[in-house]
């Protein structure tokens, strides 16, 4: 039940767009809008005030890396004293109704979870999921009848289908004047959410968006290894400290006549140790798109002849990333790249259930040439927003952020416990100090509803697995004081819809798909690039140069 857990489950129906992007592109603005971007000045004036909560003690406290990021702290245990930090309850009696995106079963609408959270919260909040796979067109259907609920959960993956820049301020309340500065050191709980993750729903100068799952340290994934594996060889993670070192690593490994390969697919969170930005850099002043870098096609011309080298399993060749997970608790592969999301309780069982030595390592952030400074950009500080109808009255805004405060409460605390595992005795047991979900509590607790539109920022807790909570805090640690700013970090530009399919690129993005399952060569990929170039992606760099980089700045 943690920010990771949740992430991964959204990753595996949402696709890699959950981690990748850290723009939106939204439709055409109307004629008065500045487009969805804020101004620096403007945007620090109307970000809350950051107060730590320090009501509970972590056993692995978080570590300050550069770039202004700190780690998430960890846990070994689930606190035996839940301390309460809201008074009484925070609702006045309003009646409410909740949309969030749920992969998963929905729940009876009148179960004895939701009775129990609308007696804690003093409201009656009528919580309405929405299917998780389809909620990409049933949210714009909604938004088209104007018939929105009084707060709905908008991940930030989906902006571009939302439109959310034209719905701030029409359709989306302005939560500015309640929690910009000090305002918001009356929902303490709120308070404590990381200063970026505030940004992420922010449009125009304004705060609109509530963060869920923040962390102060967002990285998509990394490249993992079996460490149970290549330990009882004698091979450590600092032992690779380039890309030729991996490369090689793939070579002693595969035993493809044993049925062992060495890689599944590792692009997605590898090409940055080769320089490759997210999106843009800036070269001498001038914004440059990741295609126009020499480091793309260095990472590519790498990644194709791993492909090529026979180190790589079939079916990640084929594109059958699916069983991606299975082939790597089986030991068929031994290297693959995912979210961090996986590096979790529940991955820790299921690969224990194969292989009871299991143990899942990451390998360091390193550059690929070995010499170079080594970096990786970090993500957004959250990937869900939850958001207010603009038809609320002044007082039912106060009402609803009360009981975001409850949502909020830190981990391990009474308000924490209760959103996320129930009442004791009905949803949940402890079991050797653990909360544990009984029947009802997998049936109505567990298909998370209210974590989508309030949560604290994560924490790394894997209560029966202290080895993966310090194995993971421990990669952190070492990770965050190699991460960078990506241009345009936590900014939501909307992207006039003429830009639109330059914007989203799928032609390149196939083309380099298909090469680092060496099926297309990068001379495929440069041209593939030439083409989106003279089809509108060097008109969609210019406009982002002047109407973004030139008015507000790279976000940096």
């Amino acid at each position: 039940m943690n920010r990771r857990s949740l992430l991964s489950s959204a990753a595996a129906v949402a696709g890699a767009a959950v981690a990748a992007p850290l723009l939106t592109a939204c439709g055409s603005s109307s004629a008065s809008s500045k487009g969805g971007t804020s101004t620096k000045t403007g945007l620090q004036a109307a970000l809350p005030s950051y107060v730590a909560n320090n009501s509970l003690k972590a056993d692995i406290p978080s570590v300050n890396g550069a770039a202004g990021s700190s780690t998430d702290p960890g846990f070994l245990s689930y606190p035996a004293t839940q301390t309460r930090t809201v008074s009484g309850v925070p609702g006045k009696g309003g009646s409410y109704t909740a949309v969030t995106p749920l992969w998963g079963t929905v729940p009876n609408p009148g179960n004895s979870f939701y009775q129990a959270m609308n007696k804690a919260l003093g409201v009656t909040l009528t919580m309405k999921p929405a299917d998780g796979v389809n909620y990409a067109t049933i949210v714009p259907t909604m938004t088209a009848a104007k018939k929105l609920p009084d707060w709905i959960q908008l991940p930030t993956w989906w902006n571009p289908n939302f439109n959310v820049g034209e719905l701030v301020g029409t359709q989306l309340a302005d939560l500015t004047p309640y929690l910009s500065g000090d305002n918001i050191k009356q929902y303490p709980n709120l308070a404590a959410i990381p200063t970026g993750a505030w940004a992420d729903g922010a449009w125009e100068d304004k705060i609109y968006g509530i963060p869920s799952f923040s962390s102060g340290f967002a990285l998509a994934g990394t490249t993992f290894f079996r460490q149970d594996v290549l330990g009882a060889k004698g091979i450590t993670a600092d032992q690779v400290t380039s890309a030729d070192d991996l490369f090689n690593l793939g070579k002693e490994l595969t035993n493809a006549k044993g049925g062992v390969w060495a890689f599944d697919d590792v692009w997605t969170y590898l090409f940055p140790y080769f320089g490759v930005p997210n999106k843009f850099t800036v070269t001498d002043g001038k914004l440059v798109h990741k295609y126009d870098t020499p480091q793309i096609l260095e990472a590519l011309d790498w990644h194709y002849k791993l492909a090529k080298s026979g180190s790589m399993h079939p079916d990640a060749l084929a594109g059958n990333n699916n069983d991606g997970k299975t082939r790597f608790y089986a030991g068929k592969t031994l290297i693959a790249g995912d979210g961090m999301g996986s590096w979790s309780l529940t991955d820790a069982q299921a690969g224990v259930a194969a292989n009871k030595n299991y143990r899942r390592g990451a390998f360091g952030v390193f550059a690929a040439d070995g010499k170079s400074t080594p970096g990786v950009f970090l993500g957004t500080n959250t990937a869900e927003v939850s958001y207010f109808n603009a038809k609320l009255k002044k007082d039912q805004i106060e009402e609803l952020l009360a009981v975001a405060n409850y949502l909020a409460a830190p981990f391990g605390s009474a308000e924490y416990t209760m959103v996320n595992y129930g009442v004791e005795g009905t949803h949940y047991t402890m079991v050797n100090g653990v909360p544990t979900a009984t029947d009802d509590g997998k049936k109505y607790v567990q298909q998370q509803t209210y974590p989508f539109l309030a949560t604290c920022r994560a924490v790394i807790s894997n209560p029966g697995a202290d080895q993966v909570t310090k194995d993971y805090a421990a990669w952190q640690a070492a990770a965050s004081q190699h991460v960078y700013k990506p241009v345009f970090l936590n900014m939501n530009i909307t992207v006039p819809q003429r830009f639109a399919t330059a914007d989203a690129a799928q032609a390149v993005e196939d083309t380099i798909k298909d090469c680092y399952h060496g099926i297309k060569k990068v001379s495929d990929v440069q041209a593939a690039i030439s083409a989106w170039k003279s089809s509108g992606g060097t008109q969609l760099v210019q406009w982002y140069s002047d109407n973004v980089m030139a008015k507000y700045g790279t976000g940096q």
